[in-house]
């Protein structure tokens, strides 16, 4: 997996229309894409950005073997010459990105590739994949630890993932959107997000008794013991048991863990718990819960007083479950003719499938008086929001309803991570990202942040890519 050449992971029509471009003499013309996406997953307020390191690697890959152009050649579709440009592929594009771990709102351009249109072309399939996975994770996750305020909250999900690159991506996507660590093993190896787990239920079963079974684990980890308690009862067994193992370690000088509730009523079963704990002067071991948990029964639990302490979530964070697809789309936004940019747009019967054209960087515009995000403002490439002076935002979707922000700091949220095929961009570590996520989203006003009916984050639209819009849209309909 670690040397996978993942150049051939495109879509077919990707191909196809790249030989179109060299056979019509068009594949070096230079074009623009942008990467948006218009919904957010679970009708939340925001999402988070994620995936940006993948693809760096990917591009940075980009080769076909050949075995590709053998393959290709095959397919009797691809004219000679065609493959041989393939042979001797280079990435040449250049790519902005907004960082990993930055919120993000429907319609801006959180990727935008230029370069040779061949190029700029055929790497959508991939970029879409990866941004669209994390991206979705993350933001499953970042829900999910705001649910738990402040309480640990682990990724299980590995064995219920869509294959093992989900698994994989989405222990470091949920790590980024907050999590505090992973079962996925092989993710804390490759990238750091540190791997968590105790024990299965077929542990205790394989010994002749529950007790004995608590008492063989606590003895190859006495200092990090957190037992299954919930195999067979976890008031009438399982607690009772864990208590006299606990108690065992503190007469050798050692200090258990915690206790894992995996099922039944979890709230009534975790203050039972610790009660149970507390009587017995083991006020120190923590609770940690599991079984099908998502932000909704998380939020209930704390609700219902339940003392729980961390949280196990498996299959609903890393599939994201409710709504398990990120729609990122990729489309194209200008050209270059004598290096003038040429912008283009895509229209639609459905009026939410009307691109905005030309190239194009984004804003955030923070209020100075309290430090809060308070709008996107999506501008020309070119363009310089000056706050300095009075900024005028309108609601997308109302426009008759506007806001003008007159002590405000404005910041690209956008940077450069190509340059003519060249990588110019040093990641920051996974822990870094992590702890930036938990820095914007804290910048989010709360009301953003709510579960239901979210406020409307405003992303407008800047006055010369408004008028440029309603132009090209008046000429089209004219």
């Amino acid at each position: 997996m670690d040397e996978r050449n993942l150049t051939m992971l495109v879509d077919f029509y990707e191909l196809t229309m790249a030989n179109g471009f060299f056979e019509n003499g068009r594949g070096d013309e230079i074009a623009y894409f942008d990467m948006f996406f218009r919904k957010v997953p679970d009708n939340a307020g925001y999402a988070v950005m994620a995936g940006v390191q993948q693809v760096i690697e990917y591009l940075e890959k980009l080769s076909f073997s050949a075995g590709d152009i053998e393959y290709l050649r095959d397919k009797r579709m691809f004219s000679e010459e065609f493959l041989q440009y393939l042979s001797s592929f280079q990435f040449e594009c250049d790519v902005w990105a907004v960082p990993e771990g930055m919120p993000i709102f429907p319609n801006e351009p959180i990727i935008t590739v230029r370069g040779p249109a061949i190029q700029a072309q055929f790497v959508e399939t991939m970029i879409l994949l990866t941004i669209n996975h994390q991206s979705l994770i993350a933001t499953k996750a970042n829900r999910i630890v705001n649910a738990a305020e402040g309480r640990p909250v682990m990724e299980f999900g590995s064995r219920r993932a869509q294959g093992y690159d989900g698994a994989i991506y989405g222990a470091r996507a949920a790590y980024i959107g907050g999590c505090a660590g992973t079962a996925c093993t092989i993710s804390d190896r490759d990238f750091g997000v540190k791997a968590l787990g105790t024990m299965a239920h077929s542990w205790v079963q394989l010994f002749p008794s529950e007790l004995e079974a608590f008492r063989a684990y606590a003895k190859v980890y006495p200092d990090s013991c957190t037992l299954l308690v919930d195999t067979y009862s976890v008031l009438k067994s399982g607690i009772p048991n864990a208590i006299k193992v606990f108690k065992e370690l503190e007469e050798k000088g050692h200090r258990g863990a915690g206790v894992r509730i995996d099922s039944g009523d979890i709230a009534y079963l975790s203050k039972k718990t610790r009660k149970m704990l507390d009587e017995a002067g083991l006020d120190y071991i923590k609770i940690v819960a599991s079984n099908s948990l998502d932000e909704y029964i998380i939020r209930d639990l704390i609700v219902q007083g339940a003392k729980i302490d961390s949280f196990g979530v498996g299959e609903r964070l890393v599939t994201s479950k409710s709504e398990p697809v990120f729609g990122g789309v990729y489309k194209l936004a200008a050209v270059e003719e004598n290096g003038e940019i040429i912008p283009k747009i895509k229209i639609s019967e459905n009026a939410v499938k009307i691109t905005n054209p030309s190239f194009k960087d984004v804003w955030r515009l923070y209020d100075n008086n309290t430090g809060k995000a308070v709008a996107d403002v999506i501008t020309l490439a070119d363009e310089t929001i000056d706050d300095s002076k009075p900024y005028t935002i309108f609601d997308p979707e109302q426009t008759y309803k506007k806001t003008t922000l007159d002590n405000f700091t404005a910041k690209r949220l956008r940077v450069k991570i190509f340059e003519k095929g060249k990588c110019v961009y040093k990641s920051p570590s996974i822990d870094d990202i992590k702890s930036f996520c938990k820095e914007q989203i804290d910048l989010l006003w709360d009301e953003v942040k709510r579960f239901e009916n979210p406020h409307n984050y405003y992303v407008d639209l800047s006055m010369p890519l408004w008028q440029l819009k309603n132009r090209m849209l008046s000429q089209l309909y004219r």
